[in-house]
């Protein structure tokens, strides 16, 4: 029998779990400021935000299924006409860094017309800019193995709650208290003043719950797992990126996201997991951000001309380039930028195909390996 009906929030916690969860939360918040500590300042900070945001992107649409790989996306992305599978890659990357700049830049809080306004961008041109991209659905959808309702796993709401749940959670997920946002006197809640990490993990499930659109819900609902976090000041760059955390437990991930849909719902177990893939991924970024830069600073040190220095640095943004992009991005000429490729080549910093005789790509094999581990 399929899951139905969710509950508007908050929800209630017991005592005891709530303390044990503000006990893993001491400690995850502590390691997110040593990672805003080391972002900023790392030589290479935005290079690598670029680059981990291509990453991230990847593996928040290979949880829906999309099979390409981190190099494909890598050297088609400056195509004009790239594959849809990378379009749907890049849809994300570009919802990504829009919400970013209207939550920093705008200081625009995470609304129902932001929500659609991403939705808009991340379905543009890809196998769901016929599912009413922007808009909330119309019509009853569920979630199951084929296209068939009565075999469905799990129906959400009707589409005319719909509004008023986003509403509900809009509030929510930006600590803002709502008359929709209700407690009954003695009871312990997880409410919009509770600790962002906890606010987002459950504004997360509750958002793929009502599955507002049509499609593109779970990449959308990924997505504002950073945002969110970002709008509370939690992290000040979008590097949360828990979804290669969530991709390698994919079954366990749709499983507790299907145990807070019940009337007993398990939040513990959704929270916790949530946060155990938080440290993990704060564990990974950290050890990433230390060897890229060890990588780039031994490099550094091996070069002599100010071109070569800065094409070394431009392969921590674009570790797959040729003569003709690296040349775009420094403003210095094809010439130059050759020489200096080359040289890193000669050094063993990157490596030159040479299968091509005309737009030959340049590696940078050792960053790439950092970034893939």
């Amino acid at each position: 029998m399929a899951l139905k009906n969710i509950f508007q929030l908050p929800i209630e916690i017991d005592d005891k779990i709530a303390l044990k969860i503000y006990r893993k939360i001491a400690v995850i918040n502590g390691k997110i400021g040593r990672l805003n500590s080391e972002l900023n300042h790392s030589i290479i900070n935005d290079n690598f935000i670029n680059i981990m945001s291509i990453r991230e992107s990847l593996e928040s649409t290979k949880i829906e299924g999309t099979q390409v790989t981190f190099d494909e996306v890598l050297e088609e992305k400056m195509d004009k006409n790239p594959s849809n599978e990378v379009k749907e890659v890049l849809n994300y990357m570009d919802a990504l860094s829009y919400g970013f700049e209207q939550i920093t830049t705008h200081n625009r809080p995470l609304s129902t017309k932001l929500i659609k306004e991403l939705h808009t961008i991340l379905l543009t041109g890809t196998r769901g800019k016929d599912k009413n991209p922007g808009n909330f659905r119309k019509i009853q959808n569920f979630i199951g193995p084929d296209n068939k309702i009565e075999n469905a796993i799990y129906i959400p709401i009707e589409a005319n709650l719909i509004e008023e749940y986003m509403t509900n959670l809009e509030y929510f997920m930006n600590g803002m208290e709502h008359q929709s946002l209700k407690e009954e006197p003695f009871k312990t809640y997880f409410n919009y003043n509770a600790d962002p990490l906890i606010r987002t993990a459950i504004s997360h499930a509750q958002f793929e719950s009502i599955h507002p659109f049509l499609d593109g819900n779970g990449r959308l609902g990924r997505i504002l797992i950073i945002l969110m976090l970002v709008n509370a000041k939690t992290i000040e760059k979008p590097v949360f990126f828990v979804s290669e955390e969530l991709e390698k437990e994919k079954a366990r991930y749709y499983d507790l996201l299907n145990g807070v849909r019940s009337e007993k719902s398990d939040w513990q177990g959704w929270i916790t997991f949530f946060l155990q893939a938080t440290e993990r991924m704060i564990d990974s970024i950290l050890l990433k951000i230390s060897n890229s830069e060890s990588l780039y600073l031994t490099g550094a040190n091996l070069l002599h001309t100010s071109s070569e220095k800065l094409i070394w640095f431009i392969t921590f943004q674009e570790p797959k380039i040729t003569v003709r992009r690296a040349s775009e991005i420094t403003k210095l000429s094809q010439p130059t930028v050759r020489r200096a490729l080359k040289k890193l080549a000669e050094l063993d910093l990157i490596y030159e195909e040479k299968s091509k005789k005309r737009n030959r790509t340049y590696n940078n094999y050792e960053l790439l390996r950092i970034i893939n581990n």
